[in-house]
């Protein structure tokens, strides 16, 4: 699937909806303000990861008629922009939604360096920002920098040397050789995670014998799956976004990548990557996971499906819904939407969503999926720190 084509489909339905200014406010509700990317190479990303999560949460609390605070239902408004992938129109939208919309509370943005780019931002305004697209090695500099902002999804660190070790398991049991293959997006994920894994990867005993980063708006990945397969590896290691992912996938499918291991970044857990390769999923490696077993991520996901039209990945979806779930708990703890009260709400409460019990450790999640692995349909979670549930990893064995 091409890098416009990926996005048109992903974006397409929720596009078409698309709030693009301020509607007319009920008396008496809670105004939430969402910005991220309708358009831009993010758009896939978010079309599946973000959007419909928040919009099913805004029907579930709307359907059960409001949100409690202080014992009076208030029912959500939602207002959403589209930051074009860019983090100059995302500052452009928060300052907006902050000033001009005067939002009570704002959904953070979609994806690791928007949401660096626009914390300062939030900040500067008041509101809790519940960060969940992000993947970060930074989280507890960033929470005492900015102490109303809170990290869901977990480290740069803790996933690719998840990643390490699985696949030094599987070195030391005679499945794999020690030589493999990292590549990365020329953006914060990717640096970030290639920064942490190469080290990693090297004390681990393997050796990298082919590397390279590529840039956002890369198209052609044959020269990088060409250039990987003429080092002889038996692990090829991509950190990559949406459309980076399928790109390199279709490519190494239709060269036939010799790889025992092949791992993608962000959207190896979305459905349509086993719905855009077939047979040839099956095994592919990627960041997150879920336990798609949960009778909790069941329930989310065909309820998802059927209200928004579009199936939730295996990873950080149900996390986004769940960051909701816990603002939501937080502004009935605060009995106000006064933003400071919210804050002080969620660093001391404990919260039940559909990812289990969570309460903020100096505003960090600590508990997270951090590599999942596609097996007979399902994007299975393989390693994780401290979730639990984790399934055992299985070698790819072509693409057939």
């Amino acid at each position: 699937m091409e890098r416009r084509t990926l996005i048109k489909t992903f974006a397409a339905s929720l596009l078409a909806g698309a709030v693009l200014a301020g509607p007319a406010l009920a008396e008496g509700s809670i105004t939430i303000g969402a910005s991220a990317p309708k358009t831009g190479p993010l758009a896939g990303g978010s079309a599946v990861t973000y959007w419909p999560a928040i919009q099913l949460w805004v029907h579930d609390v709307n359907e059960r008629g409001g949100i409690d605070v202080g014992g009076e239902k208030m029912k959500v408004e939602l207002i959403e922009y589209d930051d074009r992938t860019s983090n100059e129109e995302a500052i452009k939208n928060i300052q907006r939604l902050a000033t001009v919309d005067k939002v009570d509370f704002i959904i953070p943005p979609y994806g690791t360096g928007i949401n660096l780019a626009t914390a300062p931002l939030i900040a500067k305004y008041g509101y809790p920002h519940i960060a969940v697209t992000a993947v970060t090695d930074g989280v507890d500099e960033f929470a005492a920098r900015w102490p109303n902002s809170f990290w869901t999804l977990g480290t740069s660190e803790g996933m690719a040397t998840s990643l390490v070790d699985v696949m030094k398991k599987m070195k030391d049991a005679g499945q794999i050789n020690e030589k493999v293959a990292v590549v990365n997006v020329a953006d914060a994920f990717g640096i970030e995670l290639a920064n942490a894994g190469k080290p990693a990867f090297e004390e681990a005993g393997f050796e990298i014998v082919y590397e390279t980063s590529y840039p956002l708006q890369q198209q052609d990945f044959a020269p990088i799956i060409s250039s990987a397969m003429n080092a002889g590896p038996d692990s090829f290691v991509a950190f990559s976004y949406p459309a980076d992912t399928f790109g390199l996938t279709k490519q190494a499918a239709i060269a036939e990548m010799p790889v025992k291991v092949f791992y993608t970044g962000v959207a190896t857990a979305f459905p349509a990557f086993a719905g855009a390769n077939g047979a040839a999923a099956n095994g592919v490696m990627g960041v997150g996971g879920v336990n798609a077993s949960t009778e909790a991520y069941q329930d989310f996901a065909k309820r998802q499906e059927e209200v928004t039209g579009v199936a939730p990945d295996f990873w950080a979806s149900p996390v986004q819904y769940a960051s909701l779930e816990a603002l939501e708990q937080a502004i009935t703890a605060a009995g106000s939407i006064d933003k400071a009260a919210v804050i002080e709400a969620l660093n001391s409460g404990t919260f039940d969503t559909i990812m289990g019990e969570w309460k903020f450790d100096n505003n960090v999640i600590r508990s997270f999926w951090t590599v999942g692995q596609w097996q007979d349909g399902a994007f299975q979670g393989i390693a994780s720190k401290g979730a639990g549930g984790e399934a055992d990893p299985i070698v790819k064995s072509g693409w057939k």
